[in-house]
């Protein structure tokens, strides 16, 4: 048998195994699959800014060595300004409290995304069983 496609009228999809997929299920499975692909975009970020914030505390512990009277370089937006050990790990500090605040912000996205991806696939899988599957690769 054929799959049906939805007209104004009708609006049950019809697939090979005779799973009628209701037009709320299509959005529910577009719903699904539109929070996974923001889930692996937020991982990448996430990724990202914990790297950051490794580079950021490498690089206060390698300043501790310097002198107080040293100029150090500091990257600001796309240049680099000088200053004295003091200033320079006090623009580090901030830096990493930011990163840290980035990197919460992103994680409680993820959660409140997780949880109704979460919701979703109770409601898919209950409706649909094995005949769908929801599983990512990791």
């Amino acid at each position: 048998m054929a799959a049906k496609v939805a007209s104004s009228t009708n609006k049950v999809f019809q697939s090979n195994d005779d799973v009628h997929i209701s037009f709320e299920d299509q959005q529910r499975i577009n719903r699904f699959a539109k929070h996974n692909a923001r889930m692996d975009d937020l991982k990448l970020e996430l990724d990202m800014k914990k790297n950051d914030l490794k580079c950021v505390e490498e690089a206060l512990e390698e300043i501790e060595l310097f002198d107080e009277d040293e100029d150090i370089p500091f990257l600001t937006g796309e240049v680099f300004l000088s200053h004295k050990l003091g200033k320079t790990q006090e623009l580090l500090a901030d830096t990493k409290a930011q990163t840290l605040k980035e990197i919460e912000s992103i994680e409680a996205k993820a959660k409140v995304i997780k949880a109704e991806m979460d919701e979703l696939k109770a409601l898919l899988y209950q409706r649909f069983g094995s005949n769908i599957s929801l599983e990512s690769d990791d």
